[in-house]
């Protein structure tokens, strides 16, 4: 997923530093939403950042065309055939004999 939040502001001649005060969300919280280092989003917080700039949800946030690998991990559960094929260490502690 990629954050068009720099492109938007930019459309708009508005700086991060102003958006961060008109929605009353940190700096850095905006700053890694920019930079698609964002993890998760609220909807109250999309919300009022899409008020602010007169966007639609669509318009902020944009699909890749290829999902990264680690975009591909669900909530830390990765997928059945991760898990399968990678035990935990506690698993390959237990089959080592002492």
């Amino acid at each position: 997923m990629h954050c068009r939040l720099d492109e938007l502001l930019e459309q708009r001649g508005m700086t991060l530093t102003e958006l961060s005060r008109t929605v009353d969300i940190t700096f850095a919280n905006l700053s890694a939403l920019k930079n698609d280092r964002g993890r998760a989003i609220r909807f109250s917080t999309l919300t009022a950042i899409c008020r602010a700039l007169g966007c639609e949800i669509g318009e902020l946030l944009v699909l890749d065309p290829a999902p990264k690998p680690d975009e591909l991990n669900v909530a830390g559960g990765g997928s059945a055939a991760t898990t399968a094929a990678a035990p935990t260490r506690d698993v390959e502690e237990a089959r080592t004999p002492s």
